[in-house]
């Protein structure tokens, strides 16, 4: 999609074509058809922009719910764009923390977090290099009725004067045509530029991949990690101002939609117990691991590790915490494939749930060999986990189930 195309379907004839794509069959059997009988009475062009912005709305919604019906989107845009409840979560730390600073959003996108910072009642002004994307973030804003609070331009936001500004957002880039970029030293622009500009302001913000290595985040900046519906989504550093008094920290989100938000702190609880397998098995949330935080979660629930270098958590007590999944220990063995095909067939085990942690193993052709690949299931009627791990050098396979503490 070009630029003249996206226009075009900002005008009332575009808009039309747009309401009707979206009432026209999208799958991938009847998609030729509904372009076929589309082109019919519109530009071929127009067409293929409408069914594109069409399909990354059905897409979108995973991310932005109901608001996906009347946003824009480009396909790279929505793919790194921040979803909308871990942006509308990082907006109100802003609306707390700041009490109404004007913020520059550096390489703002399709402008998730902008909207976001402008529901929560702060002005802001995004940057964007690309004017495709600044085009589809400027329309966001509007669509959602924003404009008297953000606006987008075209720009190369490395330029811009930070200081005229209360804070500063920024989401480099970590993609390129070769994938994800890991090392912040290749972010476009580089974290180290990001950082230098963002200390020109009282506060900021900038978004990180998950995978950051603690050294790379700067003294006096708090690390977060972010997970949504036991799902690691993304990384943020926060400075100055917006920065807290610890290090780092996990949040966890229940959902997408009106989510319940937990937040975990190092409480000086880094080196856990190292203990025998107890009662329970508890798998810290992604977040959790991230942050280095799996002591505090082992001190919630009175465990310890199995082995020291290792995020799985046992104890002979069943605790509540929103910071770990639970399995109730039915047995543990020595890991052999062709021993637990024999258990698996003897307990009547229908379905499995395979998990891994400091294993080797190749979880889909484990499950082959153990007779649940593909479609097929057990012959059983019963449901098991299956966790692979080692202490020591030794693989162990736990037997376990799910539980909730009350």
């Amino acid at each position: 999609m070009d630029i003249a195309s996206f226009r075009a379907l900002r005008t009332p004839s575009g808009q039309e074509l747009l309401r009707e794509t979206a009432a026209a069959d999208l799958g991938e059997g009847a998609l030729l058809a509904t372009a076929s009988r589309l082109r019919e009475r519109h530009d071929p062009a127009l067409v293929a922009a409408a069914l594109t912005q069409a399909r990354l709305r059905v897409r979108a919604r995973a991310k932005f719910g109901a608001d996906a019906e009347r946003m824009y989107f480009t396909q790279a845009g929505l793919e790194q764009s921040t979803r909308a409840s871990v942006a509308a979560y990082r907006a109100g730390r802003f609306a707390d923390r700041l009490h109404g600073a004007r913020v520059l959003d550096m390489g703002c996108g399709i402008g998730a977090d902008l909207v976001a910072r402008a529901h929560a009642g702060l002005a802001g002004e995004g940057v964007e290099l690309d004017p495709l994307t600044a085009e589809v973030a400027q329309a966001n804003v509007t669509a959602l009725g924003l404009d008297g609070l953000a606006s987008v331009r075209v720009g190369d936001a490395t330029e811009e004067d930070p200081c005229e500004f209360g804070a500063v957002f920024a989401d480099p880039g970590r993609r390129t045509a070769r994938g994800r970029v890991f090392d912040p030293r290749s972010y476009e622009p580089p974290l180290d530029v990001v950082l230098d500009m963002a200390a020109k302001t009282p506060a900021a913000c900038v978004k990180v991949a998950p995978g950051i290595p603690h050294e790379a985040v700067p003294d006096g900046a708090e690390a977060e990690w972010v997970s949504v519906g036991g799902d690691v989504k993304e990384a943020a550093l926060w400075l100055g101002e917006l920065a807290g008094e610890v290090g780092r920290r996990a949040t966890l989100l229940s959902s997408d939609l009106d989510p319940e938000v937990w937040t975990l702190t190092p409480q000086g609880f880094d080196v856990p117990d190292v203990r025998a397998w107890g009662r329970y098995l508890y798998e810290p949330d992604g977040a959790v691991i991230r942050a280095h935080l799996v002591g505090e979660v082992a001190e919630l629930v009175g465990g310890g590790l199995a082995d020291p270098n290792i995020a799985y958590i046992t104890s002979d007590e069943l605790r509540p915490t929103p910071f770990a999944s639970a399995y109730a220990m039915e047995d543990v063995l020595p890991f052999s494939v062709k021993r637990l095909r024999a258990e698996l067939r003897r307990r009547e085990i229908g379905v499995l749930t395979v998990k891994k942690r400091g294993s080797a193993v190749d979880v889909d052709r484990l499950r082959r060999d153990l007779g649940f690949g593909g479609r097929r299931a057990g012959r059983g009627a019963k449901e098991l986990t299956l966790v692979v791990t080692r202490v020591g050098g030794d693989p162990v396979a736990l037997l376990a189930h799910p539980v909730t503490a009350a």
